[in-house]
């Protein structure tokens, strides 16, 4: 089971977006960003997505802080492709930012880049 933490200002609606996808490898849960980074660094949690009104610095300041920026990309406004998202998840990326009127289409587009990678 590959288990989700959500953050920042939308978290209540990315944890709810995904849940309707019932897609059975994902476990998704709303956490506080800094309780995110402490399980994503001790392997209990595999992906991290915050929100933010830009999807830039809030929705990953703390991630960036504490797990480096290797781990972490954002978004910001703009909607990835599913190639840019498998590319970025292959890179090794865990955490990634995105703005709240983004939800709708970024976070179910993340939730099935991550369970395609089993």
């Amino acid at each position: 089971m590959t288990k989700i933490l959500t953050g920042g200002v939308g978290k209540a609606e990315v944890t709810d977006t995904i849940k309707r996808l019932a897609i059975d490898s994902i476990d998704v849960v709303a956490s506080s960003d800094m309780d995110a980074a402490m399980k994503l660094r001790v392997g209990q949690a595999d992906y991290y997505l915050g929100t933010c009104h830009t999807g830039a610095g809030a929705s990953l300041g703390v991630l960036v802080g504490l797990m480096g920026s290797a781990a972490c990309h954002t978004f910001g406004r703009g909607v990835p492709t599913e190639d840019e998202v498998a590319a970025l998840l292959a890179d090794g990326k865990k955490a990634f930012g995105f703005s709240m009127d983004q939800i709708d289409v970024i976070a179910p587009l993340m939730a099935r880049a991550i369970a395609a990678r089993g």
